[in-house]
């Protein structure tokens, strides 16, 4: 298993959490996702190497930015 986190900047609610969780959980080989509001924490599993470009697109398609993977 392979577990990478992720910075996400601009979210506020619960709502974006949600929206985040939902976006990132589609991308294929993903696994699980948890996100930390307080922090902006997005922690993705998978059952091996994931495209980071395909993590960073689906936060965009949640209407969020990926600031830094860490």
């Amino acid at each position: 298993m392979t577990t990478t986190t992720y910075t996400v900047q601009g979210m506020t609610c619960g709502h974006c959490v949600s929206s985040v969780k939902e976006e990132v959980g589609e991308v294929s080989g993903v696994t699980g996702v948890e996100v930390d509001l307080a922090t902006g924490l997005v922690t993705v599993d998978s059952d091996g190497p994931v495209d980071g470009a395909a993590i960073v697109a689906a936060v965009k398609d949640a209407g969020y930015e990926v600031v830094a993977p860490s």
